[in-house]
């Protein structure tokens, strides 16, 4: 059986850096930090007073007020992304067959603020008895901003959520990527959001040291690859990619950004928070992923790394680029977009292979910035070519972006230059 083509025909972001997707990538490409102090709630008391936050965002200069009201904050950056990404398609809804186009969004934890608020302003203190909100469960569990994406285009395609952490999204674009090449879809709505700025998120990542308390420098805490680094920085917001069957979009005349070459996906099966510290499920999953793609490592020449700022995680994934490519990843440039959009969890994987795709299409590769020359960790080998502080220009035949997640999940995506 020959599998059918995917390509990339729309995409659709809110960030830290922006509220729209052109706007995120402008400002990827120019180094810029969306760390500052958290503004969603007072947090003085955690030992964490700052985060990538999506600013100057109102719900409802895209979405009905009544309809917000039942929506978490993650299903309102989701459905945002998403019809951004629908828009810039192109595609003609009147004329669609919207039996064969579907929305597959990953989430890593879903509503939690909507959970915070139902606990804390009700319920088990009451003196005469709970009284929960009908919209509770509908705003908090993790499938429920795919199920508002299709109700909302009337896309009766496959519709569900993938939920594996910080490689959720990263395992909607491949999962969407399978299903249209098998020909279960001409379309998916391929992406991830997450908001979990909130105190049982900030509060929960502190009690783990896994984020950073560089209080003093909000703007220079998240530092891949660096000596220094301390943890990963909280991020939030959603990307969106709209995957179509080939034939499909040239039937209709769409702009093509770029080719979804392959997938891969592992597990560690090691720790439930800790990588690998040889990188064997990074190993394996880039490994899959060139295989499912058709291609060699030398065919690679950018790594959108998961790259989170954590003392083991940066160590871990620079030895299996090293055992994957070999020579040849001295060649690549290496880059860790999360030191300037944060950490978007369950938002990762999608935002990062939004940047992967953009660096395909105009050749050039974002930077990691945030590195000084005398803070180099002596077990990170920095002749392989980190895109250190400054965007680069290079062609980009392919890029590969990584995602890895608690539990041990490993998901991947090759993205290459479409041609006919």
């Amino acid at each position: 059986m020959e599998l059918k083509r995917v390509v990339v025909t729309g995409v659709g972001a809110i960030s830290p850096l922006g509220n729209s997707a052109p706007e995120t990538w402008e400002n990827v490409k120019a180094g810029k930090s969306g760390a500052g102090p958290i503004t969603h709630f007072d947090s003085s008391l955690f030992k964490t007073h700052f985060a990538c936050e999506v600013k100057n965002f109102n719900a409802r200069d895209y979405i009905d007020r009544k309809a917000c009201n039942k929506m978490d904050l993650y299903t309102q950056y989701a459905i945002v992304s998403a019809m951004e990404a629908v828009k810039d398609c192109g595609i003609d809804l009147e004329a669609a067959d919207k039996k064969r186009i579907g929305v597959i969004f990953g989430v890593g934890i879903g509503g939690i603020h909507s959970f915070e608020e139902e606990v804390s302003q009700n319920a088990l203190h009451a003196a005469d008895g709970p009284k929960y909100s009908p919209f509770f469960i509908p705003k908090m569990i993790a499938d429920i901003a795919a199920g508002h994406i299709s109700i909302m285009y009337g896309f009766h395609g496959p519709n569900f959520a993938t939920v594996s952490a910080c490689a959720s999204s990263t395992h909607a674009l491949g999962t969407s990527l399978d299903l249209i090449r098998l020909g279960k879809a001409d379309m998916i709505l391929a992406g991830g959001a997450e908001a979990a700025i909130w105190p049982t998120g900030v509060g929960g990542f502190n009690a783990m040291h896994a984020i950073s308390t560089r209080n003093d420098d909000p703007e220079g805490a998240s530092r891949p690859f660096s000596a220094s680094r301390d943890g990963f920085v909280m991020g939030e917001g959603s990307a969106c990619l709209v995957l179509e069957e080939l034939e499909h979009a040239l039937a209709r005349g769409a702009k093509i950004y770029g080719e979804v070459a392959g997938s891969g996906m592992s597990a560690d099966a090691h720790h439930i928070t800790a990588s690998h510290p040889e990188g064997l499920g990074a190993t394996l999953v880039m490994q899959e992923a060139l295989r499912d793609a058709g291609m060699q490592p030398e065919d690679i020449d950018y790594i959108n790394v998961h790259g989170t700022s954590t003392p083991v995680g940066d160590i871990s994934e620079v030895k299996a680029i090293q055992q994957v490519f070999g020579q040849h990843a001295y060649e690549l440039n290496i880059s860790s977009t999360k030191s300037m959009t944060g950490h978007l969890l369950g938002a990762a994987g999608a935002m990062e292979a939004f940047f992967s795709l953009m660096a395909v299409k105009e050749d050039i590769v974002p930077p990691t910035i945030n590195h000084a020359e005398d803070d180099k960790d002596p077990e990170i080998d920095y002749n392989l070519n980190f895109t250190f502080n400054t965007a680069q220009k290079r062609t980009v035949r392919a890029a590969l972006s990584n995602t890895f997640g608690f539990g041990g999940h490993n998901a991947c995506v090759i993205i290459k230059k479409y041609a006919e």
